[in-house]
């Protein structure tokens, strides 16, 4: 388990992982239960035909959503990630292992596309966009080293905002429920 599994009174939080990990469900159901705004990343910075924002818009964007007094990132991208690290109170850092978040992403690719789900803006999944080169599974292989020296570093780091490495789904279901607990605990003072 991490050193600490609370949120405490964390108003600022990035949730950060592997692709696949399921940053945005954590990020969704961590909203539910903090009332704490959740902004899906994805839906910003994607348009319809995966146009993607241009970076200087994308750090015009995030560095006005940072810069408010409460929200949840369900990521951050490249060019404006330093912003969210600067401004965070807490990182929820989903480190799984590789089998982990690619099992994970594999399955919810395949049920999208079977499915014919949205992913955001009206952009959807194909078997053809699985195998390109700039596919969901391909960006996995490519970033998931990246990201988990990223998240290790931060929660090793000196300075910067407080990290809970959850490493295994069970301690992201077993965070998630302790906080439901404890929200349930202050408002309802008789449990």
């Amino acid at each position: 388990m991490p050193r600490t599994d609370r949120v405490g009174d964390a108003r600022k939080i990035l949730v950060y992982g592997a692709t696949g990990s399921g940053k945005s469900m954590l990020a969704q159901t961590l909203g539910e239960l903090t009332g704490i705004p959740v902004t899906s990343v994805d839906d910003i910075c994607w348009s319809p035909g995966w146009v993607q924002m241009p970076a200087d818009e994308q750090v015009e964007t995030f560095d006005e959503i940072t810069q408010a007094d409460a929200w949840i990132l369900d990521s951050a991208y490249g060019s404006w990630r330093h912003l969210a690290l600067e401004r965070a109170d807490l990182v929820v850092a989903l480190d799984y292992a590789r089998l982990v978040s690619l099992g994970r992403l594999l399955r919810r690719t395949r049920a999208r596309i079977v499915d014919g789900q949205e992913i955001c803006n009206g952009n959807h999944e194909s078997w053809r966009t699985v195998f390109a080169r700039d596919s969901l599974v391909m960006w996995h292989f490519t970033s998931f080293r990246r990201k988990r020296e990223e998240m290790r570093a931060w929660e090793a780091a000196a300075a910067g905002p407080r990290v809970i490495r959850l490493r295994r789904l069970a301690h992201a279901r077993s965070f998630l429920a302790a906080e439901a607990s404890r929200r349930q605990t202050l408002t309802d003072p008789s449990s």
